[in-house]
């Protein structure tokens, strides 16, 4: 028998609450299910279902069940939020759709978009700006058909555009301004220090007296730009080519002031500039934050990469991403709680699936997530931060939300069988041979896809029908009938691939890490 990870489980110490009974029940119609007999990723597995759906509940300004960040974060937050509610959606799409439309039911006459919403208040003492709302609502939208939540999140951000333009330019450069430290949510971080946490009177619209801000800011500049490509791509879903131009030059004008004004070719890196135009020199996970919303073109971003993300003296350290360069002095040890100073985040890691794949870097990629992953088992609860060399966590309030995500998220895109676009994405990584499981997503009504594991050895499988089989690493692409459209290279080295094909014939190739194969034309 495989070990009971499948999503419908859940420990009994969940059992009891009216809440958690509609969890549970939204659970058992989740179209992902796991069962592995190893047993140690087993349990970390379901204790992270546990931790989610623990930590979805209603709040008081808003009536609908929300992912909240969990931990000593008992919020639904801006910054994360969002994007979390997105990729929770395989589980709870319910959830997920509320994790977007919350911010604009509580959105202000002027425009401006709440940073947070606790049990007890409403935030507006700052931006705290990541990944951009109106990105992660617009994926959602295009997944779900949802039409309402399209216009939603259009009519929303578009005025809260509006209101970063008015209130967050102050020095009329096009970029959008930091007043604060909580403004990127990088608690403790070297980057700002000396900062306020939040703004004046807590009022966002208001900038601290000092001499050192506004400053031009390269990764809420770039939510920006995300923001504007998402507005110009609902547009164009609208109806409203005019709007979607205009939402185009927008953030192409925000785009160039980044790597006019906020990238230093000395290093490689985007840095703030500070009210007396000096950068603030600290490297940190903001170049993550910038290659997130693909501000740059593929020959920087390799350049970007060469010299700081896959440096293992910079960033790429045993446990990827630290918030602050390995090699830079400002580089904080020993690595307190909730510190942006050097822990690599589980945040950040999440929020590599919007740029390491976009730019080719997928057996990177499942570099990152094996050793996140690993971590995860290691530990004893979903903590927030990870040592970057060790892997150790840092101990503090733990169920927290991003890493639990982390937990399913990474699993699935690291072994199993995913619904992209138009396409199964099948990740194949055979465990030792001693291993058994078994990854099945409902991808329509009609069809469910499965990925086996046995002895070694993969089973491709399409509403219980054998396509392939193949004991190789490899991604590979199918339409959603099973017929093979091509392969990516996800294993550290090159690979001989043997592909057993039941619906058409057998194939034979080599493949390099994040290399593409097109499949469907090699000789058998």
């Amino acid at each position: 028998m495989l070990a009971g990870a499948a999503l419908p489980i859940l420990s009994r110490a969940l059992h009891g609450s009216s809440q958690t009974s509609d969890s549970s029940a939204a659970i058992l119609n989740s179209r992902i299910s796991f069962e592995t007999t190893d047993s140690l990723l087993a349990n970390t597995y379901r204790h992270a279902l546990e931790v989610l759906a623990a930590n979805v509940m209603v709040l008081p300004y808003y009536p609908r069940p929300v992912l909240i960040e969990g931990s000593v974060y008992q919020r639904l937050s801006g910054e994360g939020g969002p994007h979390e509610g997105l990729i929770y959606s395989v589980i709870r799409p319910d959830v997920a759709r509320n994790n977007q439309m919350a911010f604009f039911a509580l959105q202000r006459e002027d425009g401006e978009l709440p940073h947070a919403m606790k049990s007890d208040e409403i935030g507006w003492r700052h931006l705290q700006l990541a990944v951009p709302l109106v990105a992660t609502a617009w994926e959602l939208s295009q997944k779900t058909g949802d039409s309402e939540l399209l216009e939603t999140a259009y009519k929303g951000w578009s005025r809260w555009d509006t209101w970063l333009r008015r209130y967050r330019n102050t020095r009329h450069t096009g970029l959008c301004e930091g007043f604060c430290t909580f403004d990127t949510g990088q608690d403790k971080s070297p980057r700002w220090a000396g900062i306020p946490d939040s703004c004046p009177d807590g009022d966002a619209r208001k900038c601290p007296p000092l001499p050192s801000l506004p400053r031009l800011c390269p990764d809420l500049s770039a939510t920006v730009y995300g923001g504007r490509v998402a507005l110009a791509a609902m547009a164009r879903a609208l109806g409203k080519a005019s709007e979607a131009d205009r939402w185009l030059a927008d953030a192409d004008a925000i785009r160039s002031a980044i790597l006019n004004r906020l990238y230093s070719a000395d290093d490689a890196s985007f840095y703030d500039l500070d009210a007396q135009d000096q950068f603030v020199r600290v490297r940190g996970e903001v170049i993550c934050r910038v290659l997130g919303e693909h501000v740059v073109d593929n020959n920087l971003f390799q350049t970007i990469y060469d010299r700081q993300i896959h440096n293992p003296a910079a960033f790429w350290s045993p446990y990827p991403l630290p918030s602050i360069a390995l090699d830079d002095p400002k580089f904080v040890r020993p690595i307190p709680k909730n510190s942006w100073g050097g822990a690599s985040q589980a945040l950040t890691a999440l929020r590599a699936t919007r740029w390491m794949e976009y730019y080719g870097k997928p057996a990177d990629f499942a570099h990152l997530m094996e050793q996140w992953v690993a971590a995860s088992c290691r530990a004893d609860n979903f903590y927030q931060q990870i040592d970057p060399l060790s892997g150790a966590t840092t101990q503090d309030s733990a169920k927290y939300s991003p890493a639990a995500l982390l937990m399913i998220d990474f699993t699935w895109r690291l072994a199993g069988v995913r619904h992209v676009e138009d396409n199964l994405e099948w990740n194949v990584r055979p465990p030792s041979a001693s291993i058994r499981s078994s990854y099945r997503l409902q991808v329509t009504p009609a069809r469910i896809a499965e990925m086996r594991y046995d002895s070694g050895n993969a089973e491709l499988m399409l509403n219980d029908k054998v396509i392939c089989r193949t004991s190789s690493t490899v991604r590979l692409l199918t339409d959603l009938d099973g017929k093979l459209r091509g392969a990516v290279g996800i294993a550290p080295d090159a690979t001989s691939v043997v592909l057993q094909n039941t619906l058409e014939r057998d194939r034979r190739f080599s493949i390099t890490p994040n290399a593409k194969v097109d499949v469907a034309h090699l000789p058998s």
